[in-house]
Parts: C-alpha cells; structure tokens; sequence
C-alpha cells in the first residue's frame, strides 16, 4: 500500500514536500512516480524514478521547480515542490510503476493529498 502525505494550502511561490510511504511488496522492485489530477482535468503525469533512484522523468510543466527522490531504506519516495503556481494545485497521488519512463505502466496506486495554491 502507499500512502500519500504532505499536501496544504500554501501561496503562489511557496515549498512543499510531499512523501508517499510504502508498505508491503518492497518498493525497490518499482519505479515509484507522482502524477496529479486537477479539477475538472484528467490525472497528468508528474515526475517519476527509476527503483535505484538513478534515473528520474519530469512534466515539462515542473522541470526545474519540482524534485522527485527516493530513500530506499524507508521505502520513502519524496516529491520536493519549490515555487509553486495557481496551476500547480491538484490532487497528487503517489503510485508505483514497473518502468520510470512510462507513465502509464503505474500499476499501484496511493490515495491521494490535495495541494492548493493561492494566487
């Protein structure tokens, strides 16, 4: 299971950091990705990562304010969100795929954490 946290209400140029933590199946064995869904909009791809963490994909629409990392220790795959924008806000799920590079091979899925961001 994965279980999604670090979501709130935070103003336009504000951090957050989102951690999804798995338990069950060891997390190694996936790429482990974020993707969000918008009101009214399909759930999009966000950013994902290779299970060594070695390799990691990102949404043009976050490249160089969002970073995806993983602890495989603690089965942690953590989503860094830096100045953030109105079109940021959304419900982010975590989710574990079987290729960090094709999104849609997501085959488990989190519940998600709702993320405002007021303009």
């Amino acid at each position: 299971q994965l279980q999604a946290s670090g979501g709130g209400l935070v103003q336009t140029g504000d951090s957050l950091r989102l951690s999804c933590s798995a338990s069950g199946r060891p997390v190694p064995s996936y790429a482990m990705g974020w993707f969000r869904q918008a009101p009214g909009k399909e759930r999009e791809f966000v950013a994902t990562i290779t299970w060594t963490g070695g390799g990691t994909y990102y949404a043009d629409s976050v490249k160089g304010r969002f970073t995806i990392s993983r602890d495989a220790m603690s089965s942690t795959v953590y989503l860094q969100m830096n100045n953030l924008k109105a079109e940021d806000t959304g419900v982010y799920y975590c989710s574990a795929l079987r290729r960090a590079s094709d999104p849609q091979s997501a085959v488990h899925w989190g519940q998600g954490t709702q993320v405002t961001v007021s303009s």
